[in-house]
């Protein structure tokens, strides 16, 4: 099955796997998908909302509104919007923020409105996904309903041999084309 027609809207956040967001963004068009992007401040530092947008056609949402013309980006209607709701990266701040119900910008706002399934494809250091505290927060979320795609093992960006890597984006796009073929 294709993700023809379905409505995907892909969170990025802080962590150096926000490149291969891109290469995500463009799987999931060529599978047919309508994508949206909403970025995190710190998703923004690792890649280039231009780049996102381009390739999903659509601007990428970072702020609750424009400051430019004061239009509001409505997280409730994103989150009513979406087929799925895909975080990827996933940071170690991000999985505690919405396992706890923080709600402190457009992404976490989104997540908590939404009404559809919901993916965390964590990235992160070894030591930081091993670490309790990551853990629980993964544990809250899928006792919540939400549904994690593991992070791999590899190469990590500090140098460190581990598991931590965001799974690749033709395993994402797989992932999510299973789910909707059940």
């Amino acid at each position: 099955m294709s993700l023809k027609g379905k409505h995907i809207l892909l969170g990025v956040t802080g962590s150096i796997a926000a490149y291969k967001s891109a290469f995500l963004t463009r799987l999931l068009v060529k599978e047919g998908a309508e994508v949206k992007v909403i970025m995190t401040d710190a998703g923004k530092s690792f890649i280039a909302p231009v780049t996102l947008a381009t390739l999903s056609k659509h601007p990428v949402l970072s702020d609750f509104y424009n400051q430019d013309d004061g239009s509001w980006h409505n997280h409730v209607e994103l989150g009513l919007w979406a087929d799925a709701l895909i975080i990827a990266p996933a940071s170690a701040n991000t999985i505690s923020k919405c396992a706890s119900g923080a709600c402190d910008n457009l992404l976490t706002a989104a997540y908590l409105s939404a009404r559809c399934p919901v993916f965390f494809a964590p990235a992160m250091d070894l030591d930081m996904y091993k670490h309790p505290a990551v853990q629980n927060n993964m544990q809250k979320l899928i006792s919540y309903g939400n549904i994690i795609i593991d992070a791999e093992e590899g190469e990590l960006a500090s140098g460190l041999e581990g598991k931590g890597r965001m799974a690749e984006p033709e395993a994402i796009t797989e992932f999510l084309r299973l789910h909707f073929a059940n």
